[in-house]
């Protein structure tokens, strides 16, 4: 009976936070402003504009998140491997970041690479030509890569700390070598931390439209800004809820092909 009454805040939570909006959600996604049922604002994602800004938004959200692993797994290795006693010092300047506000971390990438910012002013200091960084699909990336790194160090440095050193030297001493080690050992074991990563990257940037917002000076339209303008400027609703919907597939496609590859379900949440 207690455990019931405890568990009613959380059931409360559900309710109001989880089912309630995606319940509107479905119900604008298939009605139109009448009110009847249509499959036309699902559909309206094969339209040359929606269907461009969902394959600009794949490419760029795989591309940061790609970036992210090649990043992160390597610096999680050399942090795992090393005998440096400031090991949480280093995370705690990855993890910074993310103390700041958010539009405030991507407002200051803005300063830096518009053309009179920090970046291009060192060139002209060093007489180099400046570049345009500011609104191009590279200061987009730059800037998830920047916002989400962080979500894709922590979980595969907390999978690499969870080996067993012994297990590594074990391999070692029936004779692998360093890279059939890293291919046996190290890889299949930080798979979880891989899935956990990727799904905490690829999310956010796939439906992300703050960062094209300032970085790319509203002119590289993502579906994330499409679907936020339909919802504000447009105030259609139903044509926001049913390409909404459509990410919404695209995103429950992605977690359940990376729990495919995470067979024992440690590095997802579904």
């Amino acid at each position: 009976m207690y455990k019931k009454r405890f568990a009613l805040p959380y059931m409360f939570w559900i309710l109001c936070g989880t089912l309630i909006p995606l319940g509107m959600i479905f119900y604008y996604g298939f009605t139109d402003r009448s009110g009847m049922f249509t499959l036309s604002n699902v559909l309206a994602i094969f339209e040359p504009v929606h269907r461009k800004a969902l394959g600009l938004s794949l490419t760029l959200s795989l591309t940061g998140t790609l970036v992210c692993l090649l990043i992160a797994f390597p610096l999680a290795i050399i942090l795992k491997g090393s005998n440096l006693g400031r090991k949480g010092f280093i995370i705690f300047i990855f993890v910074l970041p993310m103390w700041m506000n958010f539009l405030l971390r991507t407002m200051a990438w803005q300063v830096i690479l518009e053309k009179g910012g920090i970046f291009n002013t060192m060139l002209a200091y060093m007489h180099l030509p400046k570049l345009q960084l500011i609104n191009t699909p590279s200061a987009i990336v730059l800037g998830m890569v920047y916002d989400f790194l962080p979500f894709m160090i922590l979980p595969i440095y907390n999978v690499l700390m969870k080996i067993d050193d012994n297990i590594i030297e074990a391999a070692y001493d029936l004779g692998a070598g360093k890279f059939k080690v890293f291919s046996s050992v190290i890889l299949p074991m930080s798979i979880p931390g891989i899935v956990s990563g990727i799904t905490m990257v690829f999310v956010p940037s796939l439906t992300t439209f703050v960062i094209s917002n300032i970085l790319g000076g509203g002119k590289i339209y993502l579906i994330g800004n499409i679907i936020e303008q339909e919802f504000t400027t447009g105030a259609n609703w139903n044509l926001g809820s049913g390409l909404s919907l459509v990410m919404m597939i695209f995103i429950v496609i992605s977690m359940a092909a990376l729990r495919a590859i995470d067979k024992k379900g440690e590095g997802n949440f579904i």
